[in-house]
C-alpha cells in the first residue's frame, strides 16, 4: 500500500509540473475535474470552424460588450473552450460582465486572413443577435491570434473594435512568413498566395496609418517563438495610444504566468475602462 501511495503521488506531481503552459498541450482525453454544471457555451458561425459564445447572466439587466478571442496556431475554438488555463482568463472576463467570443477563426492556421476575418464577421454578427449587446467590441489575439485581432481593429474590418489586448502575439506577417517553411505552406494556403504575403496585406504595416487603439500587451523577452522587439514592442509604438499596457512577463512562449487570475482581472478592468460611453468616431463601422 505504501508503494502504491507513493507511485500514485509521483504521477500526480508530474502530471501537474507539465499542465504550465498553454502551447496548448494535448487535452486529457476526459476532464480531470470536470464542473457540476456544464459551461453555458453556444455554437455560432460555421459549422467546419465554429465559434464559442458565453454571454453572463448580468447581461440580462445590463447590456454587454463582446470579446472576441482568436486562437493560437494550431488550435480550434473548442480548445481553447476545454483548456482550463485558458478558462482562468475568459472566467475572469464573464465574471467582469463581458460576454465571450471565442473565435473559430476559419481554421486552425489561417494567419489573421482576410478570407477568414469575413468568417469572423459572420460569427460577430450571429453572436451579437444571442445576447444584450451594448454595441462595443473587443479583440484578444493570442500567439498567431494577435494577427486576426489586429486586423479586426483596422479599416474595413467588418465590426469596429473598441481595444486590442494581444498575448505573445504575431502582428508582423512578414516576419512570420520567413521564420519556418511551414509557416510559409501555411500563410500561403490562407491567403491563396504563391510567394510572400508584402506589406500590402501585413496588418503591422496597415497599423502604421490607421486611427490608434488603446492596447493591452502580454509579453516576454524570453519569448523565442514570437520576437517582442519586432512584434508587441513595435505595435506599441505605431498604434498604441497613451492608455496602452505593457505587461512584462518572464519565461517561454505562452507560459502559465500569461493565465493567472490576477492577468486576467488586469485584462477584464483595462476593458471595462474602455466599455463607457458612444464608440469615437475614429472607431465608427468602417
Amino acid at each position: 500500500m505504501k508503494l502504491a501511495a507513493v507511485l500514485l503521488f509521483s504521477v500526480l506531481c508530474a502530471a501537474s509540473g507539465a499542465a504550465g503552459a498553454l502551447s496548448l498541450p494535448p487535452l486529457p482525453a476526459q476532464p480531470l475535474d470536470p464542473p457540476a454544471t456544464p459551461a453555458a457555451w453556444v455554437s455560432v458561425g460555421a459549422a467546419d470552424a465554429p465559434s464559442w459564445l458565453q454571454a453572463p447572466p448580468t447581461c440580462a439587466a445590463r447590456p454587454c460588450a463582446l470579446v472576441v478571442v482568436s486562437h493560437p496556431r494550431g488550435q480550434t475554438a473548442e480548445r481553447l473552450r476545454d483548456s482550463p488555463q485558458m478558462g482562468v482568463l475568459t472566467g475572469a472576463l464573464l465574471r467582469a460582465g463581458l460576454a465571450v467570443l471565442l473565435s473559430g477563426d476559419g481554421g486552425p492556421t489561417t494567419w489573421g486572413s482576410p478570407a477568414a476575418l469575413a468568417e469572423l464577421g459572420a460569427a460577430h454578427a450571429a453572436a451579437t443577435r444571442r445576447f444584450a449587446w451594448n454595441g462595443q467590441t473587443f479583440a484578444l489575439g493570442l500567439s498567431m491570434g494577435g494577427l486576426m485581432a489586429l486586423r479586426s481593429a483596422l479599416p474595413g474590418a467588418p465590426y469596429p473594435v473598441r481595444a486590442v489586448a494581444l498575448i505573445d502575439a504575431w502582428v508582423d506577417l512578414e516576419q512570420a512568413y520567413g521564420t519556418a517553411h511551414s509557416r510559409r505552406q501555411e500563410i500561403q494556403a490562407a491567403y491563396a498566395l504563391r510567394g510572400p504575403p508584402g506589406p500590402r496585406l501585413n496588418p503591422l504595416v496597415a497599423a502604421t496609418a490607421a486611427p490608434r487603439q488603446p492596447l493591452f500587451a502580454v509579453a516576454s523577452a524570453d519569448d523565442q517563438t514570437v520576437p517582442h522587439a519586432s512584434n508587441t514592442a513595435r505595435l506599441l509604438e505605431v498604434f498604441g495610444r497613451p492608455e496602452s499596457v505593457l505587461v512584462q512577463v518572464e519565461g517561454a512562449h505562452l507560459g502559465a504566468n500569461r493565465f493567472t487570475p490576477e492577468l486576467g482581472a488586469r485584462m477584464a478592468a483595462f476593458f471595462e475602462t474602455h466599455n463607457q460611453g458612444p464608440l469615437p468616431t475614429d472607431l465608427g463601422r468602417r
